[in-house]
């Protein structure tokens, strides 16, 4: 299983972006998918949630202004991020837990996309 990130960009404080992330290969079973985001000199924080049963959980730092959903159809999540702040400046990673079931029982694996750059200017 794969993961691609899309829809980084440079954006003005106050403004809007959309990240996706595209699930692809085979033995796909994801449980939960999550994005996290490392700013320069920090390390790599949680921001969202969402699991195959559709329940989300945010950062603080992000409630209320991010949404993460799924589109199962499309193997897709998505990361809405409204009133973008300076402060939201970070690689933006995509994360999935992929439940692989073996003969002793299941296995859940950590799934890493490459990461998108969201650049939030002042």
């Amino acid at each position: 299983v794969q993961l691609v990130e899309s829809g980084g960009g440079l954006v003005q404080s106050g403004g809007s972006l959309r990240l996706s992330c595209a699930a692809s290969g085979s033995g796909m079973n994801i449980i939960s998918t999550a994005w996290y985001r490392q700013a320069p000199g920090k390390e790599r924080e949680l921001v969202a949630t969402i699991s195959s049963g559709f329940s989300t959980n945010y950062a603080d730092s992000v409630k209320g202004r991010f949404t993460i959903s799924r589109d199962n159809a499309k193997n897709t999540v998505y990361l809405q991020m409204n009133s973008l702040k300076p402060e939201d400046t970070a690689v933006y990673y995509c994360n999935a837990e992929n439940r692989v079931y073996t003969i002793e029982g299941f296995s859940d694996l950590q799934i890493w996309g490459q990461g998108t750059l969201v650049t939030v200017s002042s």
